[in-house]
């Protein structure tokens, strides 16, 4: 499959970004990494992982909205952020002193990723932040500091241990001090590596650093600072020390073999719905989205030089596509500005002057068309052509410019899995539901591999048959399809729905991969109305809030199902990629860093217990460790993000809520860094990502049985 973008300019000249790859690994390797440029054409889109030049860079990043894949990370004295840019937002990075370490996927990888999915499924079927300063400080017994170890953890998985620490110090305005952790294993190896200062919102959090390889497992760990502080030594602990019931001889799993579209995964549904009659209720959300469909729209004139934009009222596909629009020149003196439309043509006849040439301007013809045909078109003045004559131009041809021809042309009715033996409401209620964000292809992946697992299995496994007696489950595979569809058919990056609240010069084509609504910003709790952060009111940002609370039909649809459905306790939101584990609270203000509401003592300790036995079933597929710096709440891991749906499940409705971010970070012993896996990985990765999270979503239905068990106990 080829993705097309009718309204993406040529591009001729190819823009090569000469920094260096870094690799902070074996100097060989880094040398060889050093050699490869990285190379966009201007107009190329990527996701890419840069090296920022310091904290100043990434805050007036963030303020212009820029499309943030996941929290940066502290990485060598540098910040490390991925995001996505187009090649000639990339050189302007550059030129302002960043490196670009990593093409994490270019757009149009999606697209081949996808192909090559499908067609593996068809062989498979025919064979059956801030750093510290480059040197120590003097220090005087006056500037000793107290430093605490938040965390110190290890785990070994591919036969490689890795540890890693999380330290404070109480020199909390000084963002010269220095911190490093020294650490001995076992048998009496020692070593040592830096931590990096973390600020979020301009407030200290405490300094760490990613996860470092050991030779073995570590026994004892203490940290220093450049102040002179020492913490008190640690013994690092095993992470997250939980495994899962071994599964039984036989069990089924690996329902996945391609990456699924909307389209794809309504067939699923329906044919669940069929295979398991007994098992499975599918539920259709109250709320049809606009589906995959867009207005008519075209440049009449020469956006060059002067154009006005023409837009149909009405979607392309409601006999708009094809629609003709022109300006003539009526050959007379002294006639006015006239429009009319006839036989699917709008004629813009221009006024003329004594002298018999025309006179109208881009804002007289704009304005005319919006007079005179209100129902059917509107028109505004394309960027940088305000006051400028209108040339006689046209025909052109209105177009949604929707390259999907076979995805359906109506509002899309979204549907829930429903299973269980008994689906009445008597038994706790789990809630898993995913691909929020139109990029996250993997993340339906996971949701459908979990149901088709739990059901598969109820018949020839007693403990999934158990599960199935005890836990109310549903599913809601792909909460945003039309933002979907257009993300494999379109532009493979599109992270909203497909909804177009722009107004005026916004609504130009040239915006069309920046329209819609952020679906996980649109919710009622901590959100962007009330005065929360990360959330935006520019509708061509990537994390636009829309124009109310719940103002989406998608949104709306999460939490309709969870209020008809009381019974549901727990909840997942599966996204992509970082490998994260998160739970409440999800925003805060940014004036003093102020959160939602902190969980109660319990409640906190329900989350990270829960979250370890979730972490090690994830890890029992291919050894995937999501670190214990991920793991926590979003507000204090990630980032906030305003009006998101797991603190309305948790705040409004009583949810024990969670969220995924699938697609852990793979470790390369070669080059000895972290490597980012994107969002439309190679599929043999994004089946991994499904195996493997899948696993950990049937761990939080035992989650689940074991809590209500427990209350059922207590009475």
């Amino acid at each position: 499959m080829i993705v097309r973008r009718r309204w993406m300019a040529a591009a001729t000249t190819a823009i090569l970004i000469s920094a260096a790859l870094s690799h902070p690994g074996p100097a060989a390797a880094r040398a060889a990494a050093d050699a490869t440029p990285i190379t966009l054409t201007a107009t190329e889109t990527a996701l890419v992982r840069v090296r920022l030049r310091d904290q100043a860079q990434l805050d007036r990043l963030v303020a212009a909205g820029v499309d943030l894949a996941n929290r940066p990370r502290a990485r060598d004295g540098r910040i490390l952020a991925d995001l996505v840019l187009t090649g000639a937002q990339l050189a302007d990075l550059t030129a302002q002193g960043a490196t670009a370490t990593q093409i994490v996927q270019r757009a149009g990888d999606g697209s081949r990723h996808f192909a090559e999915s499908v067609r593996a499924a068809q062989a498979r079927t025919a064979a059956g932040l801030r750093a510290p300063g480059a040197g120590q400080r003097t220090t005087t017994a006056a500037a000793v500091d107290t430093l605490a170890v938040q965390q110190a953890y290890w785990w070994t998985t591919g036969g490689q241990t890795f540890l890693q620490a999380q330290v404070a110090t109480t020199a909390t305005d000084d963002p010269d001090v220095e911190i490093t952790v020294s650490w001995r294993t076992a048998d009496g190896a020692t070593g040592s590596f830096p931590l990096y200062r973390f600020e979020d919102a301009g407030e200290y959090q405490y300094h760490y650093n990613l996860p470092q390889p050991v030779p073995s497992r570590p026994v004892q760990l203490t940290a220093t600072s450049s102040l002179g502080g020492v913490s008190r030594v640690v013994t690092p602990a095993l992470w997250p020390n939980a495994t899962p019931p071994p599964l039984p001889a036989g069990y089924q799993k690996d329902f996945i073999d391609a990456y699924l579209t909307p389209v794809d995964i309504q067939a699923r549904i329906k044919r669940l719905g069929r295979q398991y009659r007994d098992l499975v209720d599918v539920i259709d959300l109250p709320n049809k989205t606009q589906g995959y469909r867009r207005t008519a729209v075209a440049y009449l004139g020469d956006p060059a030089a002067a154009a006005v934009v023409v837009e149909s009222v009405r979607f392309g596909d409601r006999g708009m596509n094809g629609v003709q629009v022109r300006t003539v020149d009526p050959g007379r003196r002294n006639r006015p500005l006239t429009v009319g439309y006839r036989d699917r043509v709008l004629t813009v006849s221009l006024a003329t002057d004594t002298a018999g040439k025309t006179v109208s301007t881009t804002d007289e013809v704009a304005a005319a068309i919006n007079a005179r045909q209100p129902n059917r078109f509107r028109a505004t003045v394309e960027d940088g052509s305000a006051g400028l004559p209108m040339p006689v131009a046209g025909p052109t041809r209105l177009d949604d410019g929707l390259q999907g021809t076979e995805v359906p042309a109506k509002p899309w009715t979204v549907q829930a899995l429903r299973l269980g033996v008994h689906r009445d409401g008597s038994r706790v209620g789990v809630l898993a539901y995913s691909q929020e964000h139109a990029r996250e292809w993997a993340t339906p992946l996971v949701t459908l591999e979990f149901a088709e697992r739990m059901l598969a299995n109820a018949r020839t496994d007693p403990a999934t048959r158990e599960l199935l007696e005890q836990v109310d489950i549903f599913v809601i595979p792909t909460v945003n399809p039309d933002g979907a569809n257009y993300s494999f058919n379109d532009y493979n990056f599109q992270r909203k729905n497909l909804v177009n609240h722009c107004t005026g010069p916004a609504r130009d084509p040239k915006n069309r991969n920046s329209w819609g609504v952020d679906v996980n910003r649109n919710y009622t709790v901590g959100s962007y109305f009330d005065g929360y952060v990360g959330a935006s009111a520019n509708c061509l940002s990537g994390t636009y809030a829309g124009t109310a609370e719940l103002s989406e039909a998608e949104s709306g649809n999460v939490i309709a199902l969870a209020k008809a459905h009381p019974n549901i306790r727990f909840a997942m939101n599966v996204h992509s990629y970082g490998g994260y584990f998160m739970w409440p609270p999800g925003a805060y203000r940014a004036d003093g860093r102020i959160t939602l509401p902190r969980p109660s003592i319990d409640e906190s300790t329900l989350f990270l217990n829960s979250a370890r036995r979730i972490v090690g079933a994830i890890a029992q597929e291919r050894g995937t460790v999501t670190w214990p710096s991920q793991t926590g709440p979003v507000a204090d891991v990630l980032y906030s993000a305003a009006g998101n749906s797991a603190d309305q499940l948790y705040y409004e409705l009583g949810i024990f809520a969670w969220d995924f971010e699938v697609g852990n970070d793979r470790w390369n012993p070669t080059t000895g860094e972290w490597e980012g896996v994107g969002f439309q990985p190679p599929f043999d990765e994004a089946h991994g990502e499904s195996q493997e999270y899948a696993g950990g979503l049937v761990e939080l239905v035992r989650v689940a049985r074991d809590h209500a068990a427990a209350e059922a106990a207590t009475g």
